[in-house]
């Protein structure tokens, strides 16, 4: 697999040598591995990217000697990609920051809770951003892989379920500059950005013109998506997530088999081996499973069967913390937790 991309990490590291990013960085890779997967790329355009894809490949013939062949070309089109941006800012009273005695440490807390709630919009995003409800929003995975027809429905395999709002999705995404990408906006800095604008005078924004002294915090991520080559992203859709295997307690439909006490593993597994034999090539980037933790912990209860021959392995690895860290593959793809997709998802048809 592709190990070369820009990630997150990697442009945070070489782009704030001060080490504020990169620690904003790690804080983000704790709970959501798919923004740390993800290559980056700095955009074409100051708010949009512009792919250019190819739609049909030039003809060809056979010939006879002394005769000729007819020319042909190659057919493109391009696909332009929005940007957007996400935002918000933190004010805290100067007098209740000092209370404690430990200023930055006060700081430090709130600016976490920030950088939590930034980290988990930002993964949302990711998979359900949708133009058509907010047009300030770029476009996510979901709304592009909405329907079992349709030009990219290849790349959609139904689970299913049927029960509307009951349902879930694992994704299979191979990230690359050729394939699926995020994208920052030309000239700017990839990734959570933290201003600390020190302190400043808060106005009442009422008719009293009240005032009061704040520390005050800016947070800010301009990001899209970019769908170069559809084929590199597959979603295994209506999950559903209640009804199934009476013995299982995460009662997640497909995951075991229907008698209880199996060892054959069907449908879901069977599902994934689907979706990488959906992807052209694995080796144009890295390729990773997305799923959320009832599915992840289903998986995990799957991998500790005795005597299942599933192709689920569990390794533990040490983080850069030193701390055991779980990791869950299936047929060599990593299996990442990403908590952000829901388990309310609609019935795709």
């Amino acid at each position: 697999m592709v190990v070369g991309n820009l990630t997150l990490m990697d442009w945070a590291k070489r782009h704030d040598p001060s080490g504020k990013t990169a620690a904003i960085a790690m804080l983000l890779s704790q709970t959501n591995e798919i923004l740390t997967d993800a290559t980056y790329v700095e955009s074409n355009q100051p708010t949009s990217h512009v792919v250019t894809v190819a739609t049909g490949l030039p003809s060809v013939n056979y010939r006879a000697l002394n005769q000729g062949v007819t020319t042909a070309k190659g057919q493109t089109s391009q696909i332009t990609e929005p940007l957007s941006i996400l935002e918000t800012r933190s004010e805290v009273d100067i007098d209740l920051a000092m209370l404690n005695g430990n200023t930055a440490a006060f700081r430090l807390s709130e600016a976490r809770m920030f950088i939590e709630a930034m980290n988990q919009k930002m993964a949302t995003e990711l998979f359900y951003a949708n133009p058509a409800t907010d047009s300030k929003a770029f476009r996510g995975l979901a709304p592009r892989y909405n329907g079992l027809s349709g030009n990219n429905s290849q790349n959609i395999i139904n689970a299913g379920g049927t029960i509307a709002a009951k349902q879930t999705s694992v994704w299979l995404v191979c990230w690359s500059p050729e394939t699926v990408f995020c994208v920052f906006p030309k000239g700017s800095k990839a990734g959570l950005l933290h201003d600390d604008l020190g302190r400043q005078t808060s106005y009442d924004t009422g008719t009293t013109g009240e005032r009061m002294e704040v520390f005050a915090d800016r947070y800010q991520w301009k990001t899209g998506l970019a769908v170069k080559d559809w084929r590199y992203a597959v979603r295994i859709c209506n999950l559903e997530v209640e009804g199934g295997n009476s013995n299982d307690v995460n009662r997640l439909q497909g995951v075991h088999a229907p008698s209880a006490g199996s060892a054959v593993v069907t449908n879901l597994l069977h599902r994934m081996a689907q979706a990488i034999g959906r992807i052209p090539q694995s080796g144009m980037g890295r390729c990773a499973f997305y799923l959320n933790r009832t599915v992840f912990t289903s998986l995990m209860r799957l991998a500790l069967e005795s005597g299942v021959n599933s192709g689920l392995m569990i390794q533990t690895a040490a983080t850069e913390f030193g701390t055991p860290q779980r990791m869950l593959s299936f047929l060599g793809f990593p299996i990442r937790q990403c908590d952000a997709l829901l388990n309310t998802e609609s019935v795709v048809s």
